[in-house]
């Protein structure tokens, strides 16, 4: 990983600028402390860089882990809309419109308008095709948290890894290397014994919520299923960026997180409606729901803005380093999520989905020492390049 390009090309600028004598206002005078500043300076713009992602970083897991438990706890607590389950998982994006406003430009020149223009109706469609996808996949989580324990949840979603690793050889031409294989594998095989966990989770006497084979299979299957869905739709999104965005920039990632956000919060308004689970929402307030309507009313706005704040840091790391990256990053509540519902909400940790989890971590970081390996190579490639054209500058001076 490496501060953003285009911070260490205007830097690079200035320097250039103040070596050559292009800049009035600098003595070309080569002190040392000129010389000092020279080079400390990209390194304070690679300590903020790192700074910023482990904010990012912190966010994801903070947020993905209290929205997940938040979820969990209105299940919990006698609320039973999946509609209501899903709507919250996008309905918070108006919080990140500020944003939006403050990262966007004010002047454009007229070619990026007239091509913003052209590429108007493709991007509408490219919005309302990734909101139906994000409303599938939450509407698919919903159920998923609703009838399997939530360390079974977690842990099932790290199988999103392996999905993306596929989408992303088809989609994205990533190569398989035996690291990735090797996550796949541990990955399969972690989802597989959380299959054969089914009847433990049934007899789980401790949790709140009982869970039938049938329900346990229904969950399942839609978690598996949410998973490959939410992998298809960032290895989509890396592929828009490149093929019709042709541009990452902090306002554009902003843009795919709002618009498919809000035709998401729209399809599940409809969901709602069209389901009829809109008529038993006050009675599940007022009867159903074991604590205060302001209670009630608190965990799903809740649930809204730590989702919100887990998309801020997604969104961060796509524009500091990769959606790949993100997405790594995402599961690394993983191993937190279990743990944390052990203590809240007394989910059985047996021995088998502790191998499970042992497994799932393991080709976690098989997954993350492949990217550490890419990153060198990537690094040492651009080190050669760096090094040529020094040589070639060298040569026509």
């Amino acid at each position: 990983m490496e501060p953003p390009v285009r911070e260490l090309q205007l830097q690079t600028r200035a320097d250039d600028d103040d070596y050559h004598g292009q800049n009035p206002n600098t003595d070309t005078s080569a002190t040392p402390s000129s010389v000092t500043n020279r080079f400390s300076h990209p390194k304070l713009i690679h300590y903020k860089w790192w700074f910023r992602v482990m904010i990012y970083i912190v966010f994801i897991i903070a947020g993905q882990s209290a929205a997940t438990l938040l979820g969990r706890l209105y299940y919990d607590k006698g609320g039973n809309s999946k509609w209501i389950a899903t709507l919250v998982q996008s309905a918070g994006f108006p919080i990140l419109i500020p944003l939006l406003f403050f990262f966007s430009s004010p002047i454009k020149p007229n070619n990026t308008t007239t091509q913003l223009k052209k590429k108007l109706p493709s991007l509408a469609l490219l919005y309302f095709f990734f909101g139906l996808i994000l409303t599938a996949d939450n509407l698919m989580y919903s159920y998923g948290l609703l009838y399997l324990p939530v360390s079974t949840y977690s842990l099932l979603c790290a199988t999103q890894l392996a999905f993306n690793a596929l989408f992303s050889f088809f989609l994205n031409s990533q190569k398989f290397t035996p690291f990735i294989l090797n996550s796949l594998v541990l990955l399969t095989t972690s989802a597989s014994l959380l299959a054969l966990n089914a009847d433990s989770d049934e007899q789980d006497s401790s949790s709140s919520t009982k869970f039938s084979k049938r329900k346990y299979a229904i969950g399942f299957l839609t978690t598996l299923g949410a998973s490959a869905a939410y992998a298809l739709y960032l290895s989509l999104l890396q592929l828009s960026f490149q093929k019709i965005l042709k541009a990452e920039t902090f306002s554009s990632v902003l843009n795919m997180q709002i618009y498919p956000s809000f035709v998401a919060t729209c399809g599940c308004i409809v969901g709602l409606f069209a389901s009829g689970e809109w008529r038993g929402l006050g009675k599940e307030m007022n009867e159903y729901y074991q604590e205060s309507k302001v209670s009630y009313v608190m965990t799903l706005v809740w649930t809204a803005l730590t989702w919100q704040i887990c998309s801020v840091g997604l969104l961060g790391l796509i524009f500091e380093v990769s959606s790949l990256f993100s997405n790594v990053i995402s599961t690394l509540a993983l191993p937190v999520i279990p743990i944390l519902a052990v203590i809240f909400f007394h989910d059985k940790m047996n021995g088998l989905k502790v191998i499970a989890m042992v497994l799932a971590i393991w080709g976690f970081l098989s997954y993350i020492y492949q990217h550490y390996l890419d990153d060198l190579k990537h690094k040492a490639h651009k080190s050669e390049s760096s090094e040529i054209i020094s040589r070639r500058i060298v040569e026509v001076c």
